[in-house]
């Protein structure tokens, strides 16, 4: 006899109205980093990676201080031995992802470093075959290869037919990127500190890094369009865009989330073409592969959830 699983009803409301935010916050969170590199590129175009780096961090911090001031009374501080992990998390996922990303942006051309940079579902779906058990390993492992072929001829046919076309520092950096960020959102669901607390530290670090950095560049300081556009990719894709991500996963784990941020390649690579970024047709062979392969993991993930 076959047995079926019902929930019972409020378990089942609650779990709905849960799905429902996460999804929300998830959207919010795909329509900022769509535009990072879009304007990413157009302000790099002009200044070091340094300054737009500092407005970033400037911005996000302003932004995750403000949410951090509005929720100071939803929990108590924490013992300063608790909070070793949530600052390494909330360093390697904001930190090293955004740094990494734009030195990728500046060291080859930004359609293919934020190809390469968003395979970090991929990554994060080869987390889950090694220690989550999922229900179909073999589909799940061969939709992530997929898009690691793709990232391959996404590298190799960027421009030329040869390999390493841009600055070999910008895959690295672009596929470092995408490991933090893998990281970042494998573990930020496994903390009981809240996004605005895990992230305003790190912000405040980066701040004060990418000031020292920039400084030791001295070079003239963006002000007015530039000025606001650097502002906004702190406030915008990094601030709100981290926070509404750590939300979601919080209130949804790694499930339905998972295939709407997996939309980001498809709105930011979507985006950049259209502004004239162009890719050969190798490239965007892989670009395929790479874009169909989020989607194939994330649906893949969503229906072993609901399975269960």
């Amino acid at each position: 006899m076959v047995q079926h699983r019902h929930r019972a009803p409020g378990r089942l409301f609650r779990h709905g109205s849960g799905s429902i935010s996460a999804l929300i916050f998830a959207a919010g969170a795909v329509a900022l980093w769509s535009t990072n590199a879009l304007v990413g590129r157009s302000l790099l175009a002009t200044h070091p990676v340094s300054q737009v780096q500092f407005l970033q961090f400037a911005g996000a911090a302003l932004v995750f201080a403000l949410i951090r001031f509005m929720n100071r009374e939803e929990a108590p501080p924490m013992a300063p031995s608790a909070t070793l992990a949530p600052l390494a998390v909330g360093f390697i996922g904001l930190v090293g992802t955004m740094v990494l990303q734009y030195v990728a942006f500046a060291s080859m051309p930004v359609i293919e470093a934020n190809l390469v940079a968003y395979t970090w579902p991929l990554m994060v779906a080869a987390a889950v075959i090694a220690f989550d058990n999922p229900r179909r390993p073999v589909m799940l492992g061969l939709a992530a290869a997929l898009g690691f072929v793709g990232v391959a001829l996404v590298i190799s046919g960027g421009r030329e037919s040869s390999w390493f076309q841009g600055n070999l520092l910008g895959y690295f950096a672009a596929f470092g990127s995408a490991l933090c960020m893998a990281f970042y959102s494998v573990m930020v669901g496994r903390l009981a500190t809240s996004p605005d607390r895990l992230l305003l530290p790190s912000s405040l670090v980066g701040v004060a890094l990418t000031l020292l950095w920039s400084a030791g560049e001295g070079v003239a300081w963006p002000s007015g369009v530039d000025l606001a556009l650097g502002l906004y990719l702190g406030a915008g894709p990094m601030g709100l865009g981290y926070y509404f991500w750590s939300r979601a996963l919080k209130l949804e784990g790694s499930g339905k989330v998972a295939v709407v941020a997996y939309l980001t390649p498809i709105a930011s690579t979507l985006l950049l073409t259209l502004s004239g970024e162009r890719l050969t047709t190798t490239a965007i062979a892989g670009a395929v592969l790479v874009i169909g392969s989020c989607i194939a993991v994330g649906l893949e993930r969503t229906e072993a959830q609901d399975y269960v």
